[in-house]
Protein backbone atom coordinates (compact mmCIF):
# COMPACT_ATOMS: atom_id res chain seq x y z
CA UNK A 1 0.00 0.00 0.00
CA UNK A 2 1.09 3.53 -0.77
CA UNK A 3 -0.46 6.42 1.13
CA UNK A 4 -0.35 9.78 -0.65
CA UNK A 5 -0.91 13.17 0.99
CA UNK A 6 -1.10 16.33 -1.06
CA UNK A 7 -0.36 19.85 0.16
CA UNK A 8 0.30 23.29 -1.22
CA UNK A 9 -3.09 24.14 -2.63
CA UNK A 10 -4.71 27.50 -2.06
CA UNK A 11 -6.09 30.66 -3.63
CA UNK A 12 -4.04 32.45 -6.26
CA UNK A 13 -4.74 35.14 -8.84
CA UNK A 14 -4.73 34.37 -12.53
CA UNK A 15 -1.20 34.46 -13.88
CA UNK A 16 0.26 33.37 -10.56
CA UNK A 17 2.09 30.23 -9.52
CA UNK A 18 1.70 27.43 -7.01
CA UNK A 19 3.68 24.33 -6.15
CA UNK A 20 1.82 21.26 -5.00
CA UNK A 21 3.61 18.60 -3.01
CA UNK A 22 2.76 14.95 -2.54
CA UNK A 23 4.25 13.01 0.37
CA UNK A 24 4.20 9.24 0.03
CA UNK A 25 4.28 6.74 2.87
CA UNK A 26 4.07 3.00 3.25
CA UNK A 27 6.45 2.14 0.41
CA UNK A 28 9.23 3.79 -1.50
CA UNK A 29 7.91 5.42 -4.64
CA UNK A 30 11.12 4.71 -6.56
CA UNK A 31 9.48 1.82 -8.40
CA UNK A 32 6.24 3.68 -9.18
CA UNK A 33 5.29 6.04 -11.92
CA UNK A 34 3.72 9.08 -10.30
CA UNK A 35 1.28 11.67 -11.50
CA UNK A 36 -1.44 14.21 -10.92
CA UNK A 37 -5.12 14.37 -11.78
CA UNK A 38 -7.65 17.11 -11.12
CA UNK A 39 -11.39 17.46 -10.82
CA UNK A 40 -13.19 20.73 -11.36
CA UNK A 41 -16.70 21.38 -10.00
CA UNK A 42 -19.28 19.59 -12.12
CA UNK A 43 -16.65 17.89 -14.27
CA UNK A 44 -15.07 14.48 -14.45
CA UNK A 45 -11.66 13.81 -13.02
CA UNK A 46 -8.96 14.38 -15.66
CA UNK A 47 -5.32 13.55 -16.10
CA UNK A 48 -2.81 16.40 -15.64
CA UNK A 49 0.75 15.06 -15.59
CA UNK A 50 2.87 11.95 -15.06
CA UNK A 51 6.53 11.16 -14.48
CA UNK A 52 8.46 7.93 -14.90
CA UNK A 53 9.97 6.10 -11.93
CA UNK A 54 13.33 7.82 -11.64
CA UNK A 55 14.20 11.40 -10.66
CA UNK A 56 14.22 13.47 -13.83
CA UNK A 57 12.47 10.70 -15.71
CA UNK A 58 10.27 11.00 -18.78
CA UNK A 59 7.16 13.10 -18.38
CA UNK A 60 3.71 13.31 -19.90
CA UNK A 61 1.29 16.25 -19.77
CA UNK A 62 -2.27 17.02 -20.70
CA UNK A 63 -2.41 19.39 -23.65
CA UNK A 64 -3.90 22.30 -21.75
CA UNK A 65 -1.14 22.38 -19.13
CA UNK A 66 1.88 21.84 -21.38
CA UNK A 67 4.39 24.62 -21.01
CA UNK A 68 2.77 25.86 -17.78
CA UNK A 69 2.99 22.89 -15.38
CA UNK A 70 6.07 20.87 -14.44
CA UNK A 71 6.00 17.54 -12.62
CA UNK A 72 9.07 16.39 -10.70
CA UNK A 73 10.03 13.92 -8.01
CA UNK A 74 12.60 13.27 -5.29
CA UNK A 75 12.70 9.55 -4.65
CA UNK A 76 15.09 9.92 -1.70
CA UNK A 77 12.43 12.00 0.06
CA UNK A 78 9.48 10.01 -1.26
CA UNK A 79 8.07 13.24 -2.68
CA UNK A 80 6.42 14.33 -5.91
CA UNK A 81 5.73 17.90 -6.97
CA UNK A 82 3.61 19.80 -9.45
CA UNK A 83 4.83 23.31 -10.19
CA UNK A 84 2.11 25.38 -11.83
CA UNK A 85 2.82 28.67 -13.59
CA UNK A 86 0.59 31.09 -15.49
CA UNK A 87 -2.45 29.75 -13.71
CA UNK A 88 -5.87 30.33 -15.24
CA UNK A 89 -9.33 30.35 -13.64
CA UNK A 90 -10.07 27.13 -15.54
CA UNK A 91 -7.27 25.44 -13.57
CA UNK A 92 -9.48 25.67 -10.49
CA UNK A 93 -9.98 22.12 -9.23
CA UNK A 94 -9.12 19.59 -6.57
CA UNK A 95 -5.72 18.15 -7.47
CA UNK A 96 -4.92 14.52 -6.71
CA UNK A 97 -1.57 12.79 -6.51
CA UNK A 98 -1.47 9.25 -7.93
CA UNK A 99 0.92 6.32 -8.07
CA UNK A 100 0.99 3.60 -10.70
CA UNK A 101 2.90 0.34 -10.90
CA UNK A 102 2.81 0.60 -14.71
CA UNK A 103 4.86 2.69 -17.10
CA UNK A 104 4.30 6.43 -16.88
CA UNK A 105 2.38 6.60 -20.13
CA UNK A 106 -0.25 4.32 -18.56
CA UNK A 107 -0.82 6.68 -15.65
CA UNK A 108 -3.74 8.45 -17.37
CA UNK A 109 -5.59 5.14 -17.58
CA UNK A 110 -4.77 3.18 -14.47
CA UNK A 111 -3.37 4.68 -11.28
CA UNK A 112 -3.18 2.23 -8.43
CA UNK A 113 -3.22 4.70 -5.55
CA UNK A 114 -4.83 8.09 -4.99
CA UNK A 115 -4.39 10.83 -2.44
CA UNK A 116 -7.26 12.76 -0.88
CA UNK A 117 -6.66 15.88 -2.93
CA UNK A 118 -5.83 19.54 -2.39
CA UNK A 119 -7.95 22.46 -3.55
CA UNK A 120 -6.53 24.98 -6.01
CA UNK A 121 -8.61 28.08 -6.70
CA UNK A 122 -7.56 30.61 -9.33
CA UNK A 123 -9.35 33.94 -9.22
CA UNK A 124 -9.78 36.08 -12.37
Amino acid sequence: QVQLVESGGGLVQAGGSLRLSCAAAGRTISTYSMGWFRQAPGKEREFVAAIAWRDGGSTLYAEDVKGRFTVSRENAKNMVYLHMDFLKPEDTAVYYCVASSQNYYHVPQSPDYWGQGTQVTVSP
